[in-house]
């Protein structure tokens, strides 16, 4: 066995680089021997992460955003804020859009709120400066709209499609 002057790992006998770091070893005058599958998948073992059971994630509401294709479940809490961030903004909205160029679309810093109601789900215009759509129709803001499965919202020019669970 080959110790890392770098990090301490223990590597096999006649390895040339560190399993863990990547340092170069020296082997000094050891002859050099080919790592079989046997040695790696021995090291991998070593190195393997225990996975936890995932605690199942109950989501009442996606996003499905149509520019990028990406569909972004939502957590189980009742009420969202849909906006982006700015540089050294205090707003913070729970669904940031800024990763997908939301604001080229016109999507303001806090644009509208999703929430759920019972057994409803409502979308609200916060008073955005581009507005809030729904199927190519425009919302007033400040009043809570019904939503339903596979509705097109537009925040602006950027569409984001609603896939209701088990409401």
């Amino acid at each position: 066995m080959v110790d890392c002057r770098n990090c301490y790992h223990e590597n096999v006998s006649g390895a040339v680089f560190c399993a863990e770091c990547g340092e170069a070893l020296d082997a000094g005058d050891l002859p050099l021997t080919a790592i079989t599958d046997e040695h790696i998948t021995r090291e991998l073992k070593k190195k393997a992460p225990r996975p936890e059971p995932a605690a199942p994630i109950y989501s009442w509401i996606s996003l499905h955003f149509l520019g990028s294709g990406t569909i972004l479940p939502l957590p189980s809490q009742n009420e969202f804020l849909l906006g982006r961030l700015t540089e050294n903004s205090l707003i913070l909205p729970d669904v940031d859009l800024t990763p997908y160029r939301a604001s080229a679309a016109g999507v303001s810093r806090l644009h509208a709120m999703v929430k759920r109601e019972a057994n409803k789900a409502m979308v609200m215009d916060l008073g955005s400066s581009n507005g809030t759509y729904i199927n190519g129709r425009r919302i007033d803001p400040e009043v809570d709209v019904a939503l339903n499965h596979q509705d097109i919202i537009a925040l602006g020019a950027f569409q984001i499609q609603v896939l209701l669970h088990d409401m």
